[in-house]
């Protein structure tokens, strides 16, 4: 489930010609045909839906039809009163989201429930709680793609957790692309999250293909 997790919203597709909401369901589909295994709805910041409720709750929806339709997990970004509403898969929460605990009270039904975690603590803290599915943990490499983030990690950390005895699933983010996912799998990482490595991509099939480690690497 966690091999290839796209991450996305509207914010993510204003350097495409035409509507931002279009534009992130045509390469949603084109991402689920050439084999993403996740998907997580993260629309926030000035330049996405946030403010207008009732479109961005449109566009989850639509989102969602798309990866019920290729069997493909929805997750969405820290809204957990529309995606319990609307019958999200799972929720992914940052350190200063909704507590875990708060989520848990509030669902009815098991959600798949992830958690950010950017630092060693944050991972220690989480690493027993049986009520989380998987660490997102990063940034692992700069990013653009998140103005607010922690400092880059570097590709170590994952291999580092790993020899700490972190038994739970561990999907690395922050600057990955196709030319170092294989180096985060080679250090043990469960899974890649990404954002402009398909939102940008030229060639969106063969960079899921690469990404999933079942193609070479195009050179840096």
């Amino acid at each position: 489930m966690l091999s290839v997790y796209f991450v996305a919203g509207t914010q993510d597709c204003l350097h495409l010609a035409g509507e931002p909401s279009a534009n992130l369901l045509r390469i949603l589909e084109q991402a689920l045909q050439a084999g993403i295994t996740c998907f997580q709805f993260r629309d926030k910041g000035e330049h996405s839906l946030e403010y207008a409720s009732e479109k961005q709750k449109q566009l989850a929806i639509q989102c969602l039809a798309l990866c019920r339709q290729y069997q493909v997990p929805f997750i969405m970004n820290d809204n957990v009163p529309l995606a319990l509403e609307i019958g999200a898969d799972g929720i992914h929460v940052g350190q200063s989201d909704m507590a875990v605990s708060e989520i848990l009270a509030q669902a009815q039904h098991k959600f798949i429930l992830g958690l950010s975690t950017n630092n060693l603590a944050d991972v220690l803290a989480a690493k027993d709680d049986a009520n989380i599915d998987y660490l997102g943990v990063g940034p692992i490499f700069p990013t653009h793609s998140k103005a607010d983030h922690s400092p880059a990690l570097g590709v170590s950390f994952v291999g580092e957790l790993k020899a700490l005895g972190v038994e739970k699933p561990l999907v690395a983010i922050g600057g990955i692309n196709e030319s170092n996912a294989y180096i985060l799998r080679e250090q043990g990482a469960d899974g890649v999250a990404v954002i402009s490595a398909i939102t940008q991509s030229q060639h969106l099939a063969e960079t899921i293909q690469i990404l999933a480690g079942k193609k070479k690497r195009i050179a840096p």
